[in-house]
Formats: structure tokens, sequence, C-alpha cells
């Protein structure tokens, strides 16, 4: 995915450890009989910090 001219996109990983997140995924999947589907990218949205910024060029 490419974003628009005047778009920019940021994605890094927040500071919390990347296991204690599996961890808490896997359970919440357990617990709440969700397929893996919903749960991976449920657990990839708490642990990575994604910004979407949109500027404009001054003319």
């Amino acid at each position: 995915m490419v974003p628009r001219t005047g778009v920019t996109v940021d994605i890094c990983p927040r500071d919390v450890p990347t296991a204690l997140i599996g961890t808490a995924g896997g359970a919440l999947a357990l617990w709440a009989d969700a397929p893996a589907e919903i749960t991976v990218p449920v657990a990839l949205l708490i642990v990575l910090d994604i910004r979407i910024r949109r500027w404009r060029r001054r003319t």
C-alpha cells in the first residue's frame, strides 16, 4: 500500500514487552473462543503504534 502525496504513515512498536502482549492475546483467544484470524490483527494493533498524518504544501 502506497500512501497518497501529503500523507505520512508512521508504524513503530510500543514500549510494551512483546511477550506480554502475545501471552495476553493467546489467553484472550482461548477465553473468548475467538479464531486466530481475529486475534492476530487485534494483537498487532495493540503492539504497534500507527500514526497517520496529513500535510499540505504551502504555496
